[in-house]
Formats: C-alpha cells, structure tokens, sequence
C-alpha cells in the first residue's frame, strides 16, 4: 500500500464540530467481512451484534486540560501551550508545542492564572517543539491544568472548546490520566448500553494507552514502511489478560473499542497468539498486509485521509472493503471523526 491510496474526498459539512444529544444515539455502520455486506444502525444495536462470553476491551485513559492560554512576559503577546508529555515530574518538566512559535525563545517566561503559575522555556525540539519547566512544585499538577486549561479538542473543529467538552470528550471509561485526545470509539458508551451488554453476559476489560497529539499526524512518507509513529505508553493490567485469554481459549470473541485499544493489545502478544502482562512505550504502526492476532471485531470511527488510523482500519477490514465504506458513508451522509458516528467490523 502506498499514501496516495489514503486519501479520499470529505464534504466539509460532514465533519462533526460537535457531539450527538446523546452519546449511544450516534450511528453505527456494521460492515461484515464475510458477506461483504454494509448496514446502517444505530450505535444502541452493538447489543444485536455480541454474544454472552464475548470480550469487549476498551481503553481506560484520561483526556487532561492540556491546552494552556498564557501571556509572554514583558511584551504580553498571547501564547498558546499544549501540553504533551511531563518528562520529570520532580521538576515539573514538559513537552509542549506553542503557538505562535516564532516569539517563543529559550529563556522566554510565560505567564497563566494572572500570573500565579508560569512556565520557562528551557529547550527547542521541533520547529513549534519547546521543553518548558514550570514553577509549581506543590501536590498534583494534573489537578492545577483542570483549573487553568482547556480541553484538548482537535484544531479541525475549528472552535474553541466550551464546558460541554470537558465532559463529552472523555469516554465513561476514563480512569488513568495523561491523554491529549479521547479514544473517540468509545465516546458512544453509555452506563445504560454497558449495563445491557453485561446483562447478555459480555464481559468488558480495559487496557491503557495514553493518546497523543501524533494521533492527528498525518503520514507524510509515499513508502508506509518508512513512517515512524509516535511512542506512547501503554499498560495491559494481569486482569485483562486473565479475561482476554480465558475467551481466546474458550473461542470467544474479542471485540475491541478503537484504534488505540487495538494497538496496545497487539503490542503484547505471546508466540501462541494469547496476550500476556507487559507495559512501556509502544510505536507499533500497523498497516495492510497485517495479521491481527487478538481482536476480532474492531469498533472504530472514521478517519481523516492519510492517517495511521484509517491504515490501521483498512488493515483489519480489508483496503478495498473499508473504502467502499467510506464512500456509503459520505453518500449517507455519516458524521466524520472524533465527535462523528462509528462502525463495527465483524
């Protein structure tokens, strides 16, 4: 497969700036491998498409406040700083991309909170790329950016985000923090749906990876081979691997929530196709041909053009299957990416 088979044409009036009334109310296109069938539903029908035994994993990150507003000193020019990943919790150090970041220097302080909290740039590393130390050293910083920051929405919506963001751009799954951007599949989970999924007898089990802003990365290499993703940390806990294993045996299937669920587990495979306890930093890039090992239906949503996420999808679903889809769903006018509806491959 080569890049240019990953683009494909996008009306701009499907691309969801906001999220459905309710969460579970999205649509759901089921494409069936076998049948090389399509339907149209609605996400509360992923019940139709499970059996008591079945596995549904999800990713348990959490989205943070990581967008920062703050004044540069002396000229008090506005800066935007986004947060990417705390690389010394003992002297409060991150990675951060700023904007505009043509009047950010090393030296350079930027102020937040009328002036109660700032940071100092401390190194380059990309052209928009800063190292930055920050002068709060009491208690939980995660807790200092909810106060201050904004929720990291994709810059496609266009807006700026509001306080119904802070909520709907976090799935119900949401439990260890240090994520950029939501694992959108499971954004159409709602307590109400688990609950009727558990009652078929379905069990759930969740790993970790901690999404970051390589997530919106397009590739830019014609040959997919000689892209390199983005490390991010990931965790498959002993539970998980109890419950995953114990329906692989039992030829259950496994049903998993997302690209990034999809990637953590495939992260950690043992030579007899199990998945086994381990966690670090994974830049697994998965693209066609690709056997996939654990899962066996993927719920995912749908993807901008040249993105490893789409890679992935057409990996599991078939190149031409998937595109095929792609366009049903332009035609039937599907809401697209992280606020946009869903699709099951089975």
């Amino acid at each position: 497969m080569k890049l240019n088979h990953y683009n494909y044409p996008i009306p701009k009036n499907l691309i969801a700036k906001h999220p459905t009334k309710k969460r579970d109310h999205s649509r759901l296109m089921v494409l069936n491998r076998k049948s090389k069938t399509i339907e149209d539903k609605v996400f509360t029908d992923i019940v139709d498409y499970v059996q008591s035994g079945d596995v549904i994993v999800v990713n348990k990150t959490k989205v943070f406040q990581a967008r920062l507003i703050g004044i540069k000193e002396k000229t008090n020019a506005k800066i935007e700083v986004f947060m990417l990943r705390q690389l010394s919790a003992s002297e409060n150090i991150w990675d951060v991309i700023v904007e505009p970041a043509r009047k950010v220097r090393i030296g350079n302080k930027i102020y937040f909170d009328n002036g109660n909290i700032w940071c100092e740039i401390i190194d380059n590393t990309t052209s928009r790329g800063r190292t930055v130390r920050f002068n709060y050293d009491q208690g939980d910083f995660y807790s200092v950016l909810e106060k201050i920051g904004l929720t990291p929405i994709p810059r496609y919506m266009k807006r700026d985000p509001n306080v119904k963001d802070k909520e709907r751009y976090q799935t119900i799954f949401a439990e260890d923090i240090g994520a950029v951007a939501a694992p959108t599949a499971g954004l159409h989970f709602t307590p109400g749906l688990v609950k009727k999924l558990k009652k078929k007898g379905v069990h759930f089990a969740s790993v970790l990876l901690h999404i970051g802003i390589g997530t919106f990365r397009i590739v830019e290499t014609e040959d997919l081979s000689k892209h390199r993703m983005d490390s991010e940390y990931y965790s498959i806990p002993p539970e998980t691997v109890d419950i995953v294993n114990k329906a692989i045996l039992n030829k259950k299937r496994i049903i998993v929530v997302g690209t990034s669920s999809c990637r953590a587990l495939e992260s950690s495979v043992t030579n007899d196709g199990l998945l086994k306890l381990s966690s670090g930093w994974t830049d697994k890039f998965i693209f066609p041909p690709y056997k996939f090992k654990i899962p066996n239906y993927l719920i995912t949503n749908f993807h901008m053009p040249y993105s490893t996420l789409l890679m992935l999808t057409t990996a599991f679903g078939g190149f031409d299957f998937v595109m095929q889809a792609y366009k049903h769903a332009i035609k039937k006018k599907y809401r697209f990416y992280s606020y946009g509806d869903s699709m099951i491959i089975i």
